[in-house]
Parts: C-alpha cells; structure tokens; sequence
C-alpha cells in the first residue's frame, strides 16, 4: 500500500525571537512535503499567554520568509484548515475537552496551587519523581459535581492506563516504550480555558490533517501523551520522527548563553540564507554524493529522513562562518554588492548603540540621501573583498578605508615596517609618494611601480607595502593594496600618504 501524501507541519511559540531550532525543524518539514508532494504547513501555538511576545509572530514570519522556508498553509498566507493560530481555536479545545469527559478518558481536578506546591515539595523531600498523584481522579462523582456547582476552578487532566506501556514507532528509534505509571495524568485544559500544548497540539493535527509529526527529540517524552489521546479520541496517528537537538561544543542544548540561537541574530550579522540552511541541513543529515555545499533545491530533491543521524549534531559557529564565506565566494560580484547594499540599508533604519564605530553606518548616517554614492562604493569594493569575508557584516571592517571622509587614524607605530626605524620607513613613503605620484593610477602600474621601487632600495615587497597598507587603508589588513589605492583614486592616496609621512615626521 503506498504511503499517504505527506501533510507536515512546524508550530512556533511566539514568545521572542524565532529560534535558529525552529529553522532546523522547518526545514525537515519542508523536505518531506517537497519531496513527497505534499503539503507544509505553520500553525502558530500561542496559548501559553504568559510567555505571549506581540512582536514575535511577525519575526516568525519575517525568518522564514528571508530564509526561503515557504509554506503552503499559515496565519499569513491562509489555507482551508484555518485558523492558524491556536488562540483563535479555544472553542475547539474546550469542545475537545468535553468530549475526553464525556468518554472518562479525562477528569476534572480542582486541586488548587498550594496543595500541587505542598505535594511538590513533598516529593523534592522524598526523592520521589515529580507528578500529579491523581488525587481528583479519585473524586466521586458527586464530589465533583459538588466542587463544580460550588464554581470551584478546576483544569481538566487526562487518564492515564496505571498498568502496562504505551509506546509508538519513530522513524530514526524503533519502537519508543514508556511504562504507563511514569506518565503523569497531563493537564489538557487549564483553568483560564486555554489549552496546554498537548491537547491543543493532538487536536490541531488532527484537525489540519497531519499525517506526519517532525519535530526535536525534546518532545519524545511527551509522544506516550499524545498516542493516549488520538485513541481516546478514537483518530488514527500519525507519523512520528524526532530529530536530533541542536547541541552546543559540550553536547549541551543549545541555548543563547553559549551560541546565539536568534534568526533575526544571523540576519543582521550577515548570514545568507543559503549559507545558513545549507549549514543547518548538515547538521545531522548528509547528501548521498558526500558534498558539503548544496542548495535547498538539492536537498529536497534528494532528501530521505532515514539518513539524519540522531547523534547530537554541535552546531560550530566557526564552521557556519567557513561555509557562509564559500557561499559568498560563489556569489556574482554585482549579486554580493547588492546583497551588501541591502543588508546595510537594513541595519541602518534600526541601529543600535554599538553600531556608533561601525565604519559604514557611521558613513551612511554622515551622508543622508546619498544612496547612489553609497551603492556605488560598495558596488567597486565588493570584488575586492569578496575573498576577504565570510558574512556580509565584515564588510564594514575589511572595507572601512573607503568610508573615511578625511584621513584615517592610527597609532603612528603601526606605520614602521618591520627591522626598520621609524626614519627609515617615512623615508620609504617619501619615496613611495614620488613613484605613485608619477605611475599609471592602475592596480598592475602601481605594483609594478613599488615592485621596482623595492627592488632598487633594498627592501623586501613584503616589508615595504605594510606601511603603506596602513597609510593608505588605516588597517595592517586590507583589501588588495593596489586595487585599492585605484579605487580611491589618485588625490586620496596621496593625501594618506602624505599624512603619514607627516605622521612619522613629527
């Protein structure tokens, strides 16, 4: 019998910036629906009003929309299973929750919070595992029906088989067994009549079609939860795969303490959205052929969910930058200046207190208006550093030299090459000055010029050009000296050189 077209989905909390986990995950789903022709879906899972961030369902929809992580179905873009937001579907859950009721597969516990503290801390003092200890589910029912017309507040809770296992079958695991007397009777409805994440996750998938859960392996223990509930409801399940975690260097879950976990965060540090899936689909899967670099079009055509490897991948930020850098490599150099040219625009209408030094936003917030001017600088260097960078925001470093309105500053030490004295290198920059005054104001004319001029002098190429590196970009690392010095044109170079040589003067 053939598989049912795959219906997946991912289903964010909006309580901060998008998670680079929830892009990891998405991506899997994606791939799946891809590559069996079905259909990929977001739902928003926004119940737990506590955590509620305002601002943060649209930052969900921005990442995945930078990232290419399209969707079928969403709060955004519609679809026929909506709504997509579970804070719009309460009616539903409650609904739900009456029917669990209804069939004694759910019970109604009107324990209040200090009895569930005092029974918590009773059980941290006994060494026992945490729980509820299923005092309400031995209410009779006129008890309960007493604590209700009394307008006791209650949640309502789920029944747990005490005996035997429940287990399920996971794609990357085998069968998953769990004892049913580690399963707490889970809260499904809460007292403010929001849903917790169990119910209203089993009820949504359902409702929406899911034939396929993909999600971290975080939520393996709560798998039993939900496998209880689609038989109290009498549904079929469906598929379940649980990914690997995300882990830091010490195998940790990765969190913001140790990595940066925001997808807003790589945006703005200049990731291409290329660099950033192609580096999270590595992160425990592998194409058949072995590369590294492979496009999101590579992936789904290919892609097999019994090739991700459940050892916890170490998401390496070193790593990210070295594949983020060939992607940019392998960019066309009118393709990279117009990404520079967009992530700068970006990061100048929101900038924050350390972007005072940045060398180009400070350049951008000196000449208002002057986005020709800027476009094209950026336009003339992009090939310059192209080699140079590994995310669109070292840019603003390695190419700071041609975002100086006047002359750049430096400690005059850094102008003395090395084994020479101070006279000795403004002597050199004299000389320098006089050759590049007189040469072709081309790269290959300027080098062959200081390459002479080296050769005649005695000093070694590699001696010479450091001084006047950092006289001419005000850094020791620069774009290529020469095409440089051209694109700075003739009055600018000298001015820095003659800056220098004052600098060394004095």
């Amino acid at each position: 019998m053939a598989s049912p077209v795959p219906v997946v989905r991912i289903a964010p909390s909006p309580t901060g910036d998008p998670h680079v986990g929830t892009a990891y995950v998405a991506l899997f789903n994606r791939c799946v629906a891809r590559r069996g022709g079905g259909r990929f879906l977001l739902r928003i899972e926004d119940t737990d009003r506590t955590r509620y961030d305002a601002s943060s369902e649209g930052k969900i929809f921005e990442a995945l929309r930078w990232l290419g992580l399209t969707y079928d179905e969403g709060p955004d873009v519609g679809g026929p299973n909506g709504p997509y937001r579970q804070s719009e579907r309460t009616a539903l859950y409650r609904e739900m929750a009456e029917t669990l009721l209804a069939k004694g597969a759910a019970y109604r516990c009107f324990c209040t919070e200090a009895r569930l503290e005092e029974l918590r801390a009773t059980q941290r003092a006994m060494k026992l595992p945490p729980g509820y200890d299923g005092y309400c589910r031995r209410l009779t029912p006129d008890e309960a029906r007493k604590h209700l017309a009394e307008g006791r507040p209650y949640v309502v809770r789920m029944i747990v088989p005490k005996e035997g296992e429940t287990s399920f079958t996971d794609d990357l695991r085998g069968v998953v067994r769990f004892e049913n007397r580690t399963i707490d009777d889970q809260v499904l409805l809460k007292s403010d009549g929001f849903p917790t994440y169990h119910l209203a996750n089993v009820v949504d998938d359902h409702a929406m079609e899911v034939t396929w859960v993909i999600r971290a392996e975080e939520w393996i223990t709560s798998t039993p939860k939900h496998v209880l509930l689609y038989r109290a409801f009498g549904w079929d399940e469906p598929r379940w795969t649980h990914l690997p975690l995300l882990r830091n260097a010490d195998k940790s879950k990765i969190s913001k303490r140790k990595n940066p976990t925001s997808l807003i965060w790589y945006r703005d540090q200049g990731f291409l959205p290329e660099g950033l899936l192609n580096f999270l689909a590595l992160m425990g899967y592998s194409l058949p052929d072995g590369r590294e670099k492979f496009t999101l079009a590579d992936l789904e055509a290919t892609f097999d969910i019994t090739r991700v490897s459940v050892t916890g991948p170490v998401f390496d930020l070193e790593k990210l930058k070295w594949l983020n850098g060939e992607w940019i490599r392998g960019l066309s150099d009118d393709d990279l200046a117009a990404r520079l040219v967009a992530h700068h625009v970006r990061r100048a209408a929101a900038p924050t207190p350390e972007d005072a030094t940045h060398p180009v936003l400070t350049w951008m917030a000196r000449h208002p208006g002057a986005d020709a001017a800027f476009a094209s600088i950026v336009r003339r260097s992009a090939p310059l550093v192209k080699e140079r960078i590994r995310t669109l925001e070292e840019y603003g470093e390695i190419a700071a030299c041609f975002f100086h309105d006047g002359l750049p500053t430096y400690p005059a030490a850094d102008l003395v090459a090395k084994k020479r004295t101070p006279a000795e290198s403004r002597d050199a920059l004299v000389a320098v000055r006089a050759r590049v005054a007189a040469a072709e104001f081309r790269a290959p004319a300027l080098e062959a010029a200081l390459r002479a001029l080296a050769d005649e002098t005695g000093w070694k190429p590699g001696d010479l050009f450091t001084p006047v590196r950092t006289a001419v970009t005000g850094a020791k690392i620069s774009p290529p000296l020469f095409e440089t010095m051209e694109l700075l044109g003739r009055d600018t170079t000298l001015a820095r050189l003659d800056h220098a040589i004052a600098a060394l003067s004095a």
